[in-house]
C-alpha cells in the first residue's frame, strides 16, 4: 500500500505543476481572490459546478473569463434577467421554409464554460432547463438529444444583498452546485494594486496554460488520489452529523435543521478534498482537506427551520459547530 500510495504521489507532483503557473498567470489580471480562483480550479479538476455569491463588482466574471483564457476553452456569459426563456439558453427548433423542415439553433449552454450571471434573477422554468445540462451534461431540444462539450462546467453567480426582482434557486438545482463559494471583499493593499493594474492603458494578455486535453489527463490523476478509511469515516461523520446532530452530542442543533446534506454531498466532499490536496502537489487526501473545503461542499445543504431564523442562525453557523464538534482522525 505504501508503494501504491508513494507511486500515486509521484504522479501528482508531476502532473500538478501547471497549477503555480495557472495561479500565476491569472494574477496578471485577478489581484488577491486567490480562494476563489483555487475553488473554481477545484471545480475544473473535479467536473462539478460552482455557486460564486458577492456584491457587484469583485472580478467574479472576470475571473471566469480568464481562467478560460488561461485553460484554452469556450466561454459564454449569459445574463440572467426575469424575461429570460428556456430557448434563450439552451436553443430551440428553427423552421425552415425553404427545405420545408425544422432545424436546430443550439443556445449558449454549448460551450465548455458557462457563466451563468445572476442566476437568481431568472424563473423557475428557466432554471429547470438547466438542470439536465448540469447533471447528464447533454440538452434535450425538440426530439433530439446532444452531449455538451468536455469540459463542460456552470459558474453561476449571485447577488446577496439585492433581492428586489430574484427568484430563490430550486433545491434540486441548489444541490447539483458542488461548491458555494463567498466571494468577499480584497485587501486595501490588494485594491491598491487593482487601482493601479485598472488604471494602465494596456491590458494584460493572458497566455493558454494548459489545453482541455491536459485538464482531463489532470481529472484522471486526481481520481486516483487515495483517501484512506480513517479519512472516509470521517467524511461521513460530517455528513451524517448533519444529518443526526443528536447522535454526536449536537442536540442543540436538531431543531434548528430541517434537512440535511443528500448522498451527493457525500461524493462531492470527497471529490473537492481530493482536487484540493492535488492544488497541494499531493497524493493523498488529509482531515485538513475536508476541513477546508467542507463548509463550501454543505453551507448551501443544510436547510435551516424557522426556529434557526428566528435566532439568527445561518447554515455556516451550523456546519462551523458541526466540523468543531465531529472528531478529527
Amino acid at each position: 500500500m505504501r508503494d501504491e500510495i508513494g507511486e500515486i504521489n509521484q504522479k501528482v507532483k508531476e502532473s500538478s505543476g501547471f497549477v503555480d503557473a495557472l495561479f500565476e498567470e491569472t494574477s496578471k489580471v485577478i489581484v488577491g481572490q486567490k480562494h476563489m480562483l483555487e475553488r473554481i480550479v477545484i471545480g475544473f479538476l473535479s467536473n462539478g459546478h460552482i455557486l460564486l455569491e458577492g456584491v457587484p463588482g469583485l472580478a467574479k466574471t472576470t475571473a471566469v473569463k480568464t481562467l478560460a483564457g488561461a485553460i484554452q476553452t469556450g466561454f459564454k456569459r449569459i445574463q440572467f434577467t426575469p424575461d429570460l426563456l428556456p430557448a434563450d439558453l439552451i436553443g430551440t427548433m428553427i423552421y425552415n421554409q425553404r427545405e420545408s423542415s425544422f432545424q436546430t439553433r443550439k443556445g449558449p449552454v454549448f460551450t465548455n464554460i458557462l457563466l451563468a450571471d445572476e442566476i437568481n434573477r431568472a424563473p423557475a422554468k428557466v432554471q429547470s432547463a438547466l438542470l439536465e445540462a448540469m447533471q447528464e451534461r447533454q440538452v434535450t431540444i425538440g426530439d433530439q438529444t446532444f452531449p455538451l462539450d468536455d469540459p463542460f462546467l456552470v459558474l453561476a453567480t449571485q447577488n446577496p444583498i439585492e433581492q428586489e426582482g430574484t427568484y430563490p434557486l430550486p433545491e434540486a438545482q441548489v444541490d447539483r452546485f458542488m461548491l458555494k463559494v463567498l466571494v468577499g471583499y480584497p485587501t486595501k493593499r490588494e485594491e491598491a494594486q487593482i487601482i493601479q493594474l485598472a488604471s494602465s492603458l494596456v491590458p494584460p494578455q493572458i497566455r493558454p496554460i494548459i489545453s482541455p486535453e491536459h485538464l482531463r489527463a489532470a481529472r484522471q490523476v486526481v481520481s486516483q488520489i487515495y483517501v484512506d478509511e480513517k479519512v472516509k469515516g470521517y467524511i461521513l461523520d460530517i455528513i451524517f452529523a448533519a444529518r443526526e446532530p443528536a447522535t454526536y452530542g449536537l442536540s442543540d442543533l436538531k431543531p434548528l435543521i430541517s434537512y440535511g446534506p443528500s448522498p451527493r454531498a457525500s461524493i462531492y466532499l470527497t471529490m473537492a478534498a481530493k482536487a484540493h490536496a492535488f492544488l497541494r502537489h499531493r497524493g493523498y487526501v488529509t482531515p485538513d482537506d475536508v476541513k477546508l473545503i467542507g463548509p463550501e461542499v454543505l453551507r448551501h445543504r443544510v436547510l435551516l427551520t424557522y426556529e434557526a431564523e428566528a435566532e439568527e442562525k445561518t447554515s455556516d453557523d451550523i456546519v462551523k459547530r458541526i466540523f468543531e464538534t465531529v472528531e478529527v482522525p
